[in-house]
Formats: structure tokens, sequence, C-alpha cells
């Protein structure tokens, strides 16, 4: 037997074990098992690397540890000192009809909680400006929670601050994911330690060695801050320079970033919570975290209704996916997104399918500026169909960092989760369910500002592409599962 020969035996005996894993074990979708096939049969030996390092599912243990440090939402609420005062807030806009979806949220743990204020930005420095304030003002506790922390002017300045408020007495919590804010060194937050504050990396790596993460595939793509329990923050917006407009080749950077005051702020308490409980080992009982302040008696801020929603690769269950496409179903005059990355899977897909072919006004909007080019030929392929189905599509001119979903005139989703299969699935992430007429009219009021700032594509865009582009479409977009 040659060389040859014995490859081809070992390929193919590796593809049928990892098949089998894929299949009864892990249970993955045909279509990612076909995207991890190609690889494997294309490129053997490095296909096989690949998939221990990216494609490796994650862990039984590591998924009941998550699940077992989680805190019931119920549990926190029921606790909460004069939580039945919110039970007379005026809730604007919600209708019978809107129930179906608030019940599939809350069959998720995600509680509809009335008396909001919400503030939309729509830009770093804006967002950053109010979220300084914010923290200047803090008297018992800061919990920050931040895919991307980066050590550059931005992250320093901001270190500075929690530094700062460490030292005055303020309890400084931060969480950074380990992939995400790979280019700062430890020593970087080490600073907000010395300070009297605590850090939690995010899956950090094997012997802390950078450079061998086993779970580099998943990553805590969550962006929450939450001050003394009662404002909180959640969006797009990193800490790190080119999210506040900073990087040449990506501007205009448009983002969109919200801030929350009154109960809504619990859920995003609580998910901060659930993380540092895993990260840390931390044990406290639900009822401790009352006592310790860090849910604080409701006050009626405002008269949005908010449902925030979290989802990761712990759970079997993409709740966040599936809390969109009920909205979109349910959707009966426009469904507007706003994402960087749009690679949807079939369920999502069929979705906008029957939203369009009903007569729904869908419309979606991504970057004219990729930041990642295989992503994006991606995208552009699934755009093509969109636009073939009678969907408006725009190109923003500039880099689009936004992951929103407008339906409709009362409803607006604003959080971290982008439209495609690693937000949905890969990711931790959590999105801001906001009902209310008043926050859909102002994000419609962007959303138009925004298309006055694209390029309109249809059918004709798509076909005038080189050959070699759509070749590279199409490679890319039967590998977009493993993106």
């Amino acid at each position: 037997m040659n060389w040859f020969t014995t490859l081809i035996t070992v390929t193919a005996c590796i593809n049928f074990l990892l098949l089998i894993i894929m299949v009864f074990l892990e249970r993955r979708k045909l279509q990612t098992i076909i995207a991890w096939l190609t690889v494997l049969t294309f490129l053997p030996i490095f296909g096989f690397l690949l998939y221990i390092i990216f494609g490796s599912g994650l862990s039984i243990r590591t998924r009941r540890m998550i699940r077992k440090k989680a805190i019931s939402e119920s549990d926190i609420l029921k606790n909460i000192e004069n939580i039945d005062s919110l039970a007379n807030a005026k809730v604007e806009g919600i209708a019978r009809d809107e129930m179906p979806s608030i019940n599939l949220c809350m069959k998720y743990s995600s509680y509809p909680l009335p008396g909001n204020d919400i503030q939309i930005y729509c830009n770093g420095l804006e967002k950053m400006q109010a979220l300084k304030e914010d923290i200047m003002n803090a008297k018992h506790s800061i919990n920050l929670e931040y895919y991307i922390f980066d050590d550059d002017l931005t992250g320093k300045d901001f270190m500075n601050l929690l530094c700062q408020k460490a030292r005055e007495g303020v309890e400084v919590r931060l969480i950074y994911d380990s992939i995400g804010s790979r280019k700062a060194p430890r020593r970087f937050f080490n600073k907000v330690k010395k300070a009297g504050g605590q850090v939690a990396e995010f899956f950090p790596p094997f012997m802390h060695i950078r450079l061998i993460n086993l779970k580099l595939n998943y990553r805590n793509h969550r962006k929450i801050a939450v001050i003394d329990g009662r404002i909180g923050y959640t969006g797009g917006i990193n800490i790190r320079d080119d999210h506040m407009g900073l990087d040449k080749k990506l501007r205009p950077w448009r983002d969109t970033h919200i801030r929350i005051e009154g109960s809504g702020v619990y859920a995003l308490q609580n998910i901060f919570l659930d993380d540092w409980r895993y990260a840390k080992k931390e044990n406290c009982k639900p009822i401790e975290y009352i006592e310790k302040g860090y849910f604080p008696a409701p006050k009626i801020c405002g008269d949005a209704l908010v449902q925030v929603i979290a989802s990761g690769p712990d759970s079997s269950v993409q709740k966040i996916k599936e809390a969109y496409v009920k909205l979109i179903t349910n959707a009966k005059k426009r469904v507007y997104i706003q994402t960087p990355y749009f690679i949807p899977d079939d369920v999502f897909f069929s979705a906008l399918r029957i939203a369009v072919a009903s007569g729904v006004d869908v419309r979606i909007m991504v970057p004219r500026k990729p930041d990642k080019r295989t992503v994006y030929l991606a995208t552009l392929s699934y755009l093509k169909e969109m636009a073939d189905m009678g969907i408006r599509v725009f190109l923003y001119d500039g880099f689009l960092h936004s992951k929103t979903l407008m339906i409709d005139d009362n409803k607006v989703s604003i959080g971290t989760c982008n439209m495609d299969n690693r937000s949905f699935g890969l990711n931790f992430e959590n999105t801001a369910i906001i009902y209310s007429t008043k926050i859909n009219a102002q994000h419609s009021q962007i959303f138009e500002k925004d298309m006055t700032n694209s390029l309109e594509v249809g059918k004709e865009y798509f076909a005038k592409k080189r050959w070699l582009t759509k070749i590279l479409q199409a490679i890319m977009r039967l590998l977009s599962a493993l993106f």
C-alpha cells in the first residue's frame, strides 16, 4: 500500500468518525455537516486540525457548568421589593396579537419588564460619553461585560475611569472575552484589580497561553454595562478605537447601542451575573444578590416594555433566532434589518421569504465596506437571493455594525446578535426586544436616514459581478456554516 492509498484510507476513516460524532453526539445541522465534510475531504490533514480547533462542540461538562451557575430570572423577580408596582405601569402599544411573541420569549425565561426609558445611540463617541457620565455618578456597583476591551486610546481612557471608581470604593466587576480582547495584555486588566476591582476572562486559554485556546470557536460576544442596578447599556459598540470611528479604512462607522433605565435593567444584570458566576465559580444564592443591592426596588422611568433574550452554545435552542423568526412571521407591515453579516440558515431564510410573499415590506441593510472579506462574500451571495425574492437590499456607505430588527410600528430589537450562523449558534449573545411605538418611530427615522447614505441594489447589481467573484461567493456560501 503506497503513501497515497494510505492517506486516502486514513482520511476516509477520520471523516467517517467525525461524521458519526457530528450526527449522533453533537447533532449538527445538515448545512454544517456538509461544510465540514467538504473541508475534511479537500484538506485531509489540515482540515482535521481545523475541526479540532474550530469545529468540536462545547463540551458536556462546560454546558452543565454554565447551566448550573445560571440564575432563574423568575427567582430574582419574585424577591425584588415592591415588584408588584410594575404591574401598574402603562405599557404603550401592546395589543393582544403581540402576546404570542411575548409568550415565546417568556418560555426562554425572558420576562416582559415595563416602565422603561430607552435612549438610542448611533455612534461610539455618543454612547461612550453617556456611559462614562453614568459611571462617574455610580455609587454602588459597576458591572461590565465586553467582547472587545482593547489597550488603545479608548480602552486606556475608560480603564482609568474604572480604576478611579474602584479606588472610591464602588464595586467594579469586568468580564472580557479571551478571543475578542486578545490584543490587550493581562497587565492591562490587572490595573483595575490593583485599584480594588475584580476581573474575569471568559473561556481563558489553556495554561493561560493565548495561542492555545480549546474554546476558540466560542466567544462571549455580549456588550453589557449595568450601573447601580438601575441603568443598563447594550448593543453593538465595544471599547476600542475603531468602534469610536477612528479607523480610516472603515469610516464612517455606524453602530447602534441603547441605554435602558427601568426594570429592563434587571435582565441585563441577570445575564451579567450568570456569566460572572460561571467565570469566577461564584456560588451566591439569588436572594444574596438582592440583599447586596444589585436589584434595587423598581421605578417607573418610561412607558416601554422590554424583553432581554440571552442565547449561547450552552443551549440546544437558538433562542434569539427563534424569537426573530416569530417576530418576522407575525409581521403585518414591515421588517427592517441592519446587520454587518447576513448569513441566514434555512429557517430564517424561509421566514423572510414568507414575509415578503405575504406583502410585508422587507428591507435589509449591510455595510458597503466589509471588515471580513470571506464573510462578506457569503453575505452577498445570500443578498442576491433576497433581491430575487423582492426584498429591498441596501449597502451602507461605510461600515455598518448595527444589529437591529424593526417590526411594524411598535417593535424593535437592538442588541449584540448578528444575523448569521455564528451569532445564532456559536456565540454568547443578548438582545433587547422593545415594545414601544415611540422607540419604533425613533428607530424608523434613523433607518430612513441611513437609507439616504446607502446604495440600493437589485438583480442587476449582482448580475454584473465578475465570474471569479461569483465562484468565490459560491465557495464562501458553502463554507458559511463554519464562520
